[in-house]
């Protein structure tokens, strides 16, 4: 909006006539004003230093420590989030830490003579537990097992023969002949082939309960020195560890063990760094002394990464910024130029004031682009508040 100020005289020639008297003709001079060229564009009032704290990571709103208009320094707690989690993670990255600093700190110094102690008694008791683990085995193999099975293969055999005995005499019971004459006779049937019965029957019985305890036998042997064989070999595999551990720990570290340890070390302390950052973050601090014009969130709320918390303001910087002056407009504006603002807000006061940046780049504005132009204020009344609507007359050439 331009607006050119004009201050005309109008001149006004009065003819005084009297009854009977004589006409005088009085002339007052022109007198010009100088004109005075503006333009005038609306603007809002902001400070020249403002932000917007966003969280840098997620949580639950624990505390809020500021509400609007509240006046904090630089590096002031603003919000703080729940550090639970936070917290739990830097004790375990402290922990790793601790970690493999002893693992480097013991490759480089060695193994303690009370090490290398109890690592030998290891290797002889595994030694020792082979030892009779073998023994053991080997009494089954050549000891009473072997004799009770003998004994059992004897009692078998001597039942087999029973049997075959018992059959063989009822067998003969059940033989008839042939008599002269015609017919023939039977003379084992009857008590004979029913005594000779019940002997075979007998015998059968008797050889099953033989074949039965060999058979029990010969299978508890063989599951008895399996279980021996299995114990000589894990005694065996118990020895081998107890021995591969004493050599590890008597043989010296090499550079390129010691060098893994020092990396996974840095690893850590990377890790604890990370986490220590991580804690820090939940809480929201002032990057710069202020006030606080906003409050975006309430305790309990769950925020997440890059969400506004609060908005904080240097009121001590607050300047004028216009909203609306064209590229037109804006090609005659130059730093340095005075200007007479005025406040919605504050009625008829008008303030005085000068630009000192004008923005290089446009931005979209309505029916074509805008330029910001920021204006300072001769002297920065209380009653002038961040956000109020300024218009703005800008003294430039003609």
């Amino acid at each position: 909006m331009k607006k050119n100020i004009l201050v005309g005289l109008l001149v006004l020639v009065v003819v005084l006539s009297g009854c009977g008297g004589s006409v005088e003709e009085t002339v007052t001079p022109e007198v010009e004003i100088e004109y005075v060229p503006v333009v005038s564009p609306t603007g809002e009032v902001m400070p020249a230093a403002w932000a917007t704290v966003s969280a840098q990571t997620g949580g639950v709103v624990l505390e809020m420590l500021v509400e609007p208009g509240s006046e904090v320094a630089a590096g002031d707690p603003l919000v703080r989030l729940d550090p639970t989690d936070a917290r739990l993670a830097m004790q375990q990255a402290e922990a790793a830490l601790e970690a493999a600093q002893a693992q480097l700190a013991l490759l480089k110094v060695g193994p303690r003579p009370e090490q290398v102690a109890v690592g030998e008694a290891q290797v002889t008791a595994a030694q020792a537990a082979v030892s009779q683990a073998i023994a053991q085995r080997d009494q089954l193999k050549s000891g009473a097992v072997e004799a009770e099975i003998a004994a059992a293969e004897a009692q078998f055999a001597a039942a087999q023969a029973e049997q075959l005995a018992a059959r063989e005499a009822h067998d003969q019971t059940m033989k008839c002949y042939d008599v002269p004459g015609g017919g023939e006779t039977c003379p084992g049937l009857g008590t004979y082939e029913e005594q000779a019965r019940y002997a075979l029957h007998a015998a059968d019985e008797a050889l099953a309960a033989a074949r039965a305890q060999l058979d029990a036998m010969v299978e508890g042997a063989d599951s008895q020195l399996r279980a021996a064989e299995a114990a000589v070999q894990a005694a065996a595999a118990q020895q081998e560890i107890a021995q591969a551990q004493l050599d590890l720990l008597q043989a010296q570290a090499t550079t390129e063990e010691i060098a893994v340890a020092q990396a996974s070390v840095v690893q850590m302390e990377a890790a604890l760094e990370a986490a220590r950052v991580a804690l820090e973050r939940c809480e929201a601090r002032a990057p710069f002394a202020g006030t606080v014009g906003a409050v975006d969130v309430r305790v309990g709320e769950l925020v997440v990464p890059g969400q506004s918390l609060v908005t904080l303001g240097d009121l001590t910087t607050l300047r004028v910024e216009t909203t609306d002056l064209d590229e037109i407009d804006a090609a005659r504006v130059e730093v340095g130029q005075q200007a007479a603002i005025t406040f919605d807000a504050l009625g008829e006061q008008t303030f005085t004031g000068r630009v000192t940046r004008i923005s290089p780049m446009a931005e979209p504005g309505t029916g074509g682009v805008n330029y910001t132009v920021v204006l300072e204020l001769d002297a920065l009344d209380p009653a002038i508040r961040w956000g109020m609507t300024a218009f703005v007359d800008i003294e430039v050439e003609q």
